[in-house]
């Protein structure tokens, strides 16, 4: 991200099914189906939003997880916990997790060294298996996990003697450039590039991540008066394009293509995406860019963000859209529509980097102050059609929320539920089944406890999410297509219990099973 150069609980109930079911049997209030509700035809699932609602962790020096190094694994367990149950209570639907900040690894990598931000020291095995931990962390609560990489970084700072005994930047210091007090692999030389897409490469192949994620991290951001060194690297790979700044936008178009390739011949369901600096080029520039002033990726950083998505390269593309409304070289009001504009007639999702880093920041320009900008940025979005969402930077951000900017954001714009996205390719194939339901009631009123049981054969086809809808009317009334609500989207499994503390007198309810591409199943036979 680069903020590091700049800079409900009725869902979580669900979780602690045990303790629910007790208390369902403990109050002995069970109502069961009528035959006029066994008889009730319910309608088709409706049309439900989609939305991305993602928050980053951010793993590079500690900036979000683990909060420091040296925490034992219990306490790198517990923090990561903790993230993953306040996610949920916050709203998200998916986690961007940072897993290869710094050419080393937060798995059992066969090709790189443990990452030093887990222990203090890279190659020291932290005791257990991070990745592994956090998938099915993330899985247990219905948020879809994305393995966060960077490319090209090696190290925070620019000795290769620094790094681990054996590191590959050691054995292969042809590949690796020094530039702004950090350690790069070179993108132009080919082995190298080939290098860093295999060490990704390792954890799609091994860990049920959901996607693979890139930042706006390609060629390193410009250092004044210094030019990314790779001259000599440019004499001998770089025959055939006309200067060196076309050169390292192929590579760069290299990296990207192949490792979409790559991610959906290794794993086909997974998304592949990246989020890019929020400016490609300006106006004054290219005609087709945005009316901004502002550093250009496709100048400044060789990425050339808008022509992956008119090529198709991308199953989604999240802009870093970090600036305010107003802003006179970077306005968000214009930049959010130039992207909507972008994705306009192609497969690719778009999904806005939102800056929560900046609410409330000593600093930051009065409308970051108020406690207000990010519900104006949703507010403006909810005029774009082709917008599907937005991701937050980052964790640590969301939780301090210094001014409630996320809080009333979230009060405008995230009272309703959705399910996820669901890209155009993986739109097809079978559907969940079915789940069945069962609702108890605290007297003839009150509120409903909902138990749901996934139709699976052993550990097949067991939902990642259930949707519940609930009807309006007295028992026995006709459903009507288009008369239900989504009052919630819980974590899924075999058996799952929701508690409804606002449910009217006089409601049905319906349940739909969601799978992890987040295809929705036909809804279960109403009950009361």
């Amino acid at each position: 991200m680069s903020p590091e150069h700049t800079a409900g609980s009725s869902s979580l109930s669900a979780l602690d099914r045990r303790t629910v079911l007790a208390a369902v049997a403990a109050a002995g209030c069970a109502t069961a189906l009528t035959p006029a509700a066994a008889r009730a035809a319910v309608p088709p699932a409706d049309p439900v939003e989609r939305r991305m609602r993602g928050m980053w962790i951010a793993s590079v020096v500690n900036i979000d997880w683990p909060t420091r190094t040296g925490l034992d694994a219990a306490a790198q367990r517990a923090e990561f916990v903790r993230l993953a149950d306040d996610a949920l209570a916050w709203g998200f639907n998916a986690l961007f997790v940072q897993i290869r900040p710094t050419a080393d690894a937060f798995w059992p990598s066969v090709f790189e060294p443990w990452s030093q931000w887990l222990t203090g020291t890279q190659g020291q095995d932290p005791g257990y298996d991070p990745l592994e931990f956090m998938v099915e962390t993330a899985h247990r609560r219905g948020l879809a996990f994305h393995a966060w990489f960077n490319p090209y970084r090696v190290s925070m700072q620019a000795d290769p003697s620094a790094l681990a005994p054996g590191h590959p930047a050691r054995t292969h210091p042809e590949w690796t450039v020094s530039y702004g007090g950090k350690l790069y692999y070179d993108p132009g030389v080919p082995a190298a590039r080939r290098f860093c897409q295999e060490a990704m490469l390792d954890a799609v192949r091994r860990y049920d991540i959901d996607g693979v994620h890139f930042d706006d991290y390609f060629y390193p951001y410009p250092t004044a008066g210094s030019d990314f060194p790779d001259e000599e690297t440019f004499r001998a790979y770089g025959a055939g394009h006309p200067d060196k700044a076309a050169w390292r936008r192929h590579n760069v178009d290299l990296m990207v293509r192949e490792m979409r390739d790559a991610v959906r011949a290794v794993r086909p369901n997974a998304l592949f995406g990246i989020s890019p600096f929020g400016v490609w080029r300006n106006a004054a520039t290219d005609p087709r860019g945005s009316r901004t002033t502002a550093f250009q990726s496709y100048d400044g950083l060789h990425a050339d963000t808008r022509g992956w998505v008119r090529r198709g390269w991308l199953d989604y593309i999240a802009p870093q859209v970090y600036w305010h409304i107003g802003l006179p070289a970077a306005d968000y009001a214009v930049l959010a529509p130039w992207w909507a504009e972008v994705v306009r007639e192609t497969d690719t999702e778009l999904w806005i980097g939102q800056a929560v880093y900046k609410s409330g920041t000593a600093g930051q320009p009065a409308p970051w102050q108020d406690g207000k900008e990010l519900t104006r940025h949703l507010t403006l979005n909810a005029t774009l059609p082709e917008l599907g969402g937005d991701l937050f930077f980052s964790a640590k951000d969301v939780r301090a929320d210094r001014v409630g900017d996320f809080a009333a954001m979230r009060t405008a714009h995230w009272r309703q539920p959705v399910l996820g996205p669901l890209p155009a390719r993986l739109d097809k194939g079978p559907l969940p089944p079915r789940p069945t339901l069962e609702v108890r009631r605290e007297g003839r009123t009150g509120a409903a406890t909902l138990l749901i049981t996934a139709r699976a054969r052993g550990n097949k086809n067991i939902p990642f999410r259930y949707a519940v809808h609930r009807f309006p009317g007295k028992p026995g009334r006709r459903l009507e297509a288009g008369s239900a609500s989504l009052v919630a989207v819980v974590p899924g499994g075999k058996e799952t219990v929701y508690h409804d503390a606002e449910a009217p007198a006089e409601c049905w309810y319906a349940v739909s099973a969601v799978d992890r591409l987040q295809r929705q199943g036909k809804m279960s036979r109403p009950a009361y």
